[in-house]
């Protein structure tokens, strides 16, 4: 590994009388650090999405069918996917404040770079190839995000406090995929002049891939002036010492940099419970994304919605996101006692209501934009429910892997194969919107399947905690 990228070393106690201030300011600047930092990501990750409806437009400047650009899509979850899994081993042994940041600014130069191709070749076979490479760049450097943030949050807190604290963290990328469409809008209609003048069928560009682009450097040197690595590196005690808040797989060991073998082999892979929700994690992710990626070109072309319109949509579906997820983290460790399995079963029965209004009334924009709103509040809460599941599951060095194995099942399967390129294709054939309708909400049936094959294990964990 790059030197640059070990772990910081620990550093002698800090004195007694210090710890406890030290301790309580460091927590909660390494949390907006990670907050702000993750909400980067998502500014420069699903603009494509954006930028989709006026790529595919016949009266546009450049005509692309939804089937290519679909297959464009896709590789940005499955680049997110293999990095978030490999990359997590690699974070689990990296420094959080310096692996965080440098994802961030490659992620970020790679989609600036996304309007090149469209500029100089058009329309071509040239563009799709070039747009599917730097398409899955983005997206492998977006799977750097998660797993810092992992490991921060088990190194700064506790068990007992992690649900709550993950549930606000989680929202980060809500508020951050929030911002993609306002940016879109926005971005080109303050810049979009500067670079094209009286041509504004190319205004999207600098609004979907420049504008955000920028911003997210921004936010990655931010988030390095923020970030601290691990408490020891900072002349402080372990987080389970200094709470008295040991879970009852506590060791030592858990605090020492383990082997890429032991994390894969010992902790992850025959881990029965982490299959379970993996599995679940791909339906999911299925709705999560068959809903955000295409709504705004589902929007523009079946239901001749303008771009400021599906853009709203687009944002509202994000943002209540951020209460859903909130309400969903305090259901399972207040109302169900850490119990996430039914918590993500009741809130994926209440996705599938609303998916199906959504489709049956889509062309009332009222009744969409509510339909959207609520599919967001209730998607988000499942998605961070896995997660902690999944940091809970394994020794907090292996939390980067632990979570990256349920990311590669949600972001592969679920995003790029299912979400993206199965919804695509079905689109585009005999069967038509209403088809890809139909396959969200047989993913929501599929997910509560999976998950409720953990309900008894979960209950066993529950039952013999400290």
């Amino acid at each position: 590994m790059w030197n640059f990228l070990k772990p910081a070393p620990h550093k002698d106690l800090l004195p007694e009388g210090k710890i406890d201030s030290t301790y309580k300011s460091l927590r909660w600047q390494v949390f907006v650090g990670i907050f702000i930092g993750y909400a980067g990501y998502y500014i420069v990750r699903k603009n494509f999405s954006m930028a989709m409806p006026f790529l595919t437009d016949p009266a546009g400047p450049y005509g692309f069918d939804k089937g290519s650009l679909s297959i464009v899509l896709s590789l940005n979850a499955v680049a997110y996917a293999l990095s978030k899994f490999l990359m997590g081993s690699v974070s689990d042994r990296s420094n959080a404040r310096v692996f965080l940041p440098l994802g961030l600014v490659l992620a970020a130069l790679s989609m600036m770079f996304m309007a090149v191709p469209i500029e100089l070749f058009g329309a071509s076979t040239t563009s799709i190839v070039i747009m599917a490479v730097l398409n899955f760049l983005v997206g492998w450097f977006n799977g750097m995000g998660w797993p810092p943030c992992g490991r921060v949050m088990t190194h700064w807190f506790s068990v007992k406090e992690r649900g709550t604290k993950m549930s606000i963290w989680n929202c980060a990328h809500n508020v951050g995929g929030a911002l993609v469409g306002p940016m879109a809008v926005y971005g080109a209609m303050w810049f979009g002049s500067w670079f094209y003048g009286v041509d504004s069928s190319k205004y999207f560009i600098i609004g979907t891939y420049i504008f955000p682009a920028a911003v997210a450097l921004f936010v990655a040197l931010l988030a390095y002036v923020l970030i601290r690595d691990t408490p020891q590196s900072c002349g402080l005690p372990t987080i389970e010492k200094w709470r008295n808040d040991y879970p009852k797989n506590y060791s030592e060991k858990q605090e020492e940099v383990l082997t890429t073998r032991e994390i894969f082999f010992k902790y992850v892979l025959n881990n029965k419970m982490l299959w379970f929700i993996a599995i679940a994690n791909a339906f999911v992710y299925m709705v999560r994304y068959g809903c955000l990626d295409w709504a705004p070109t589902y929007l523009k072309e079946a239901q001749g919605y303008d771009i400021k319109e599906a853009g709203w949509a687009y944002f509202a579906y994000e943002f209540a996101a951020i209460p859903g997820t909130l309400v969903c983290g305090w259901l399972s460790d207040v109302v169900f006692k850490g119990r996430r399995a039914i918590t993500t079963i009741i809130f994926m029965a209440l996705v599938a209501l609303f998916i199906f209004l959504y489709w049956q009334f889509s062309d009332n924009y009222m009744i969409v934009t509510l339909s959207l709103i609520a599919i967001g509040f209730f998607i988000y809460g499942p998605v961070m429910l896995i997660g902690v599941q999944a940091l809970d599951l394994a020794p907090k060095n292996a939390a980067g892997t632990s979570a990256g194995l349920t990311g590669f099942f949600g972001y592969f399967f679920g995003t790029a194969i299912l979400a993206n390129v199965v919804m695509g294709y079905v689109a585009e054939s005999s069967f038509g919107w209403d088809g890809t309708f139909v396959l969200l909400l047989v993913a929501c049936a599929l997910s509560i399947v999976f998950v409720s094959f953990t309900y008894k294990e979960e209950q066993y964990l529950v039952q013999n905690r400290k």
